[in-house]
């Protein structure tokens, strides 16, 4: 009861930090790329239901891009389902959040409980490159606190490493967007959406155990404090798996 009652405390409410790329262009395709709207809205959901504060911040601060895909309101009605994002993007002042984002050299990891990465397709080129985005993610395991990130934006695990120099995800257990989905994917369009395949550089790692479930349904895994999840409809499972590690 009192780990109930500490997460809901509104005296002191939890605080989480959501980190997103800022825009940038595949170098694959061509195509302008960003962050993928239910990674961060879903979450922010289940993160606002339990009265958490929640900040967005992303490597550079400023305005940040919505893969156009994950977009409800995009012509390709793709994510024409996806009613949260859409009341988000409908939502001035949650709108603001997003286009005016903390700068990752203004954030202050002692102001916060948990970090929780956005994925999309930014990621894979501009998390993945960033050692900036490595070290903030590797500061936050190293304090004990919840370190989440989902789908592509798990390609910071390929990458990141402790202040031992071990990278964080030896001897841990986690996931990321699957081959079969990037295989589905790139059919689904026509050509190669990535430069690499998680899933296919995760294997190559000695001593982790990188693990997918069935394609795009959701998966999220927790290991210790580290909390992965699959793909675009894995957000919310992590989220709630924060919430989890953060009430005990």
């Amino acid at each position: 009861m009192s780990a109930n009652l500490n997460v809901l405390n509104p005296k002191k409410p939890k605080r989480v930090l959501m980190l997103a790329s800022n825009p940038s262009t595949s170098e694959t395709t061509g195509w302008p790329i960003g962050f993928w709207w239910a990674e961060l809205t879903h979450p922010y959901w289940e993160f606002a239901e339990k009265g958490y504060e929640v900040d967005i911040a992303s490597p550079d601060g400023g305005e940040l891009q919505g893969d156009s895909w994950s977009d409800p309101r995009d012509e390709s009605q793709y994510s024409a389902h996806d009613l949260i994002s859409l009341g988000f993007i409908n939502s001035a002042d949650h709108l603001a959040k997003v286009q005016n984002t903390l700068a990752i050299s203004d954030v202050n990891i002692d102001n916060y409980d948990a970090i929780f990465l956005v994925g999309g397709q930014a990621p894979m080129y501009t998390f993945y490159k960033d050692e900036r985005v490595h070290k903030l993610v590797s500061q936050f395991y190293e304090a004990g606190k919840a370190t989440a990130i989902v789908c592509h934006a798990t390609c910071v695990l390929l990458k990141a490493r402790l202040s031992s120099g071990a990278l964080l995800v030896e001897g841990k257990t986690w996931t990321g967007f699957a081959d079969a989905e990037e295989a589905f994917a790139d059919q689904f369009v026509g050509q190669k959406i990535q430069p690499f395949w998680i899933e296919t550089e995760a294997r190559k790692l000695e001593n982790t155990n990188f693990y997918v479930d069935s394609a795009f349904k959701s998966n999220a895994v927790r290991d210790g404090h580290l909390i992965t999840g699959q793909q675009q409809y894995s957000g919310a499972a992590a989220a709630r798996l924060v919430i989890e590690a953060l009430g005990r």
